[in-house]
C-alpha cells in the first residue's frame, strides 16, 4: 500500500489464529522450483480473477477469508492494485492460467469500467466503491484524485497497451481505448500552480488541503517518470529534478549491512524503507541497467533487498522466526492493524509479498522464504490466493486476509524474474522511452 496508507488506511485490528486447508507436503511430493514458482504465481493470480470485484472486474482493496470486514468494504477497489492486477493478468494468459480471449474480456470489462468511473483531473481516486464507480473517501480530505495509485493504475493500462497493439480488431480497439485514458490524465495539473513539484492529491471538496509534495525517494518514481511521458499533459523534466531528486539531495552517501543506501529513503535516513518501494515503480519500469544522475536503479533495488535480508538475519530484537528462509518488512497488516514495517520500524512481522516480489533482485534469497513458508508453514499461511498478508512467529499471529496492494506485485515481479515480461511490454511504449530520455535516463532498453 502507498505512504497515504500509512497515515490514514482504515483498517481492522486482528488477532484470531487461522489455519488454511494445506496438507503437509511429503518429500516425494517436493515440488521443484520452478513448479513452485508458477503454483505461487497461479494462486495469487486468483485474487484479480476470481477474487475480483465482480460489478467492474477491478482488483478488491482487501480479501478476508474470514468474511469480518471494516465498514461493510468488501467491495470496496483500489487503483494502484487494480494496476497490479492488469499486469498480473498478462501473467495468467501468457502462463496458460486463463485463455487469451478470457483476459481480453476481462480487460475490456475493466476498462470500460475505468472509463465511467470517477476521475479528476484525469487522475483515479486511491479507492473506488465497485458498485457504482464512485469514490470512497481514503480519508476525510483524500476524496479526489491521487496521482501515484493512478501512476500505478497507468502503468498496468500502458502494459496492457503494448501486449493488445498488434492483435485482432478487438484487441486494438481496446488498446487505443486505454490509449485515451492515459492521455486524459493531466500530470501537469498536480504540479499545484506550475511548482516544480507533483503533489499527491487534489479534491474538488478540499482542493490542496492534503498538502503532500512528492519529493525524495519512496515508491514513486514511476509518477515521475509517466508525468514526463505523457505526449497531452507533460512536465517538464526540471519537476522531476527540483522535486523528486531535491536538486540532487536525494543521493545518499549511507551504508547499512555493508551496503550502499544509494538513494536517501524518506523517513529512514541511513538504512532503507519498506520492501515494496523496490517493487511498485518497477513492475513495469525495468531496473536492470537503469541509471541516471542519481542513481543506479539495479544496485539501489538489489541493496534495499539484501539490507533487509541481512538485517533479518542479523535480527537486532531477537525475533523468533527471523532468518535466511523468513526475511521482508513491508507495509501489511500486523497485530495492531496496517502498519509500515522497515528495519527502522520493526514489530516483528513478516510480508511473504517482500521476499517474494523482490525475486528478481535476489532469486537464490528469495526462493528459500517461498520454499519454507510453502513446505514448512503452509498450513498456517496458504490458501486460496497465495500466501496471507503477514504474519508474526513472534506473536503466534496469523491472519487469514489477503490486501490487493500486497498480493499484486507477486506474481508480476516473479515473472518479470523468470522471462521480463511485464519489463519489456512495458519499457516498449514510445512514450515511456521519450519520458526517460527527457529525465536523462540510460537503459540497454532505450531505443
Amino acid at each position: 500500500m502507498s505512504l497515504a496508507g500509512i497515515f490514514g488506511c482504515q483498517n481492522p485490528t486482528e488477532t484470531e489464529t487461522t489455519t488454511a486447508a494445506t496438507p503437509t507436503k511429503a518429500a516425494e511430493n517436493r515440488l521443484s522450483d520452478e513448479e513452485l514458482l508458477t503454483l505461487v504465481q497461479k494462486n495469487t493470480f486468483q485474487y484479480f480473477w476470481d477474487g475480483a470485484e465482480p460489478t467492474s472486474g477491478l482488483a478488491r482493496e482487501r480479501i478476508h477469508m474470514d468474511n469480518v470486514y471494516p465498514s461493510d468494504d468488501r467491495n470496496v477497489v483500489t487503483t494502484g492494485a487494480t494496476g497490479f492486477g492488469l499486469m498480473a493478468l498478462l501473467v495468467g494468459i501468457e502462463r496458460g492460467f486463463i485463455t487469451r480471449e478470457e483476459g481480453v474480456q476481462r480487460l475490456q470489462k475493466m476498462v470500460d469500467y475505468l472509463e465511467k468511473a470517477d476521475r479528476f483531473h484525469g487522475a483515479w481516486p486511491h479507492w473506488i466503491q465497485g458498485e457504482t464507480g464512485k469514490v470512497k473517501p481514503f480519508g476525510q480530505k483524500d476524496n479526489g484524485g491521487d496521482l501515484v495509485e493512478t501512476a500505478f493504475l497507468v502503468q498496468g493500462l500502458l502494459t496492457v497497451r503494448q501486449y493488445l497493439q498488434d492483435g485482432n480488431a478487438e484487441e486494438k480497439a481496446l488498446a487505443a481505448q486505454i490509449d485515451t485514458l492515459w492521455r486524459e490524465v493531466e500530470w501537469d495539473w498536480y504540479r499545484k500552480d506550475g511548482q516544480n513539484v507533483l503533489y499527491w492529491h487534489w479534491s474538488p471538496e478540499y482542493a490542496w488541503e492534503m498538502n503532500f509534495p512528492v519529493s525524495g525517494y519512496n515508491e514513486a518514481l514511476i509518477m515521475y517518470v509517466l508525468a514526463a511521458a505523457s505526449p497531452t499533459h507533460g512536465v517538464p523534466a526540471e519537476v522531476y529534478h527540483e522535486g523528486w531528486a531535491k536538486s540532487g539531495a536525494i543521493v545518499s552517501d549511507a551504508k547499512a549491512y555493508g551496503r550502499e543506501v544509494v538513494l536517501s529513503h524518506n523517513g529512514h535516513e541511513g538504512t532503507v524503507g519498506p520492501m515494496f518501494w523496490a517493487h511498485y515503480s518497477y513492475l513495469g519500469l525495468d531496473p536492470r541497467g537503469l541509471k541516471d544522475k542519481y542513481a543506479d536503479y539495479w544496485k539501489l533495488n538489489q541493496n534495499h533487498t539484501m539490507i533487509q535480508h541481512d538485517y533479518c538475519v542479523d535480527n537486532p530484537k531477537d525475533f523468533e522466526g527471523y532468518g535466511e528462509d523468513t526475511w521482508g518488512l513491508t507495509s501489511s497488516y500486523s497485530p495492531e492493524g496496517y502498519a509500515g514495517h522497515s528495519p527502522k520500524h520493526d514489530l516483528g512481522v513478516i510480508a511473504p509479498t517482500a521476499a517474494l516480489s523482490s525475486y528478481p533482485y535476489a532469486p537464490a534469497e528469495s526462493m528459500k522464504v517461498i520454499r519454507h513458508l510453502y513446505d514448512d508453514m503452509g498450513d498456517k499461511l496458504w490458501g486460496e490466493y497465495g500466501f496471507y498478508d503477514a504474519f508474526s512467529e513472534e506473536k503466534d499471529w496469523y491472519t487469514p486476509r489477503y490486501l490487493g496492494i500486497d498480493q499484486g506485485p507477486i506474481p508480476v515481479m516473479i515473472e518479470n524474474g523468470r522471462s521480463g515480461l511485464l519489463w519489456d511490454l512495458f519499457m516498449s511504449a514510445p512514450e515511456v522511452q521519450a519520458g526517460l530520455k527527457k529525465l536523462g535516463f540510460e537503459s540497454p532498453q532505450l531505443k
